[in-house]
C-alpha cells in the first residue's frame, strides 16, 4: 500500500519545449505558501522534495516523505 501524496504548496515546476537541452526546467515559487509549507513539513531543518512526472506528462513537486527503517543495535 503506497502513502498519500502529499503536494508541496508554493512550488511549481515546469519544462517547455523550446528550452535549451541543458535546462531541466524552472521552478516557481510562490513565497507565503512555500514558507508555509516549508515551516509545518521540516524535520531538522530541512525538507525534501520530489519532482515528479504524473501519468498525464505533467510535472509536479512532492514532499518525499521517505524515512529509513531504523536498525537495531546489537552489543556484544
Amino acid at each position: 500500500m503506497s502513502k498519500e501524496k502529499i503536494f508541496a504548496d508554493g512550488f511549481l515546476f515546469k519544462t517547455t519545449e523550446t528550452q535549451p537541452d541543458w535546462v531541466v526546467g524552472s521552478m516557481s515559487i510562490k513565497v507565503d505558501d512555500a514558507i508555509n509549507f516549508l515551516k509545518s513539513n521540516q524535520k531538522k531543518g530541512w525538507v525534501n522534495l520530489n519532482i515528479n512526472t504524473s501519468k498525464s506528462g505533467t510535472k509536479y513537486v512532492e514532499l518525499n516523505t521517505y524515512e529509513p527503517k531504523k536498525t537495531q543495535e546489537v552489543n556484544f
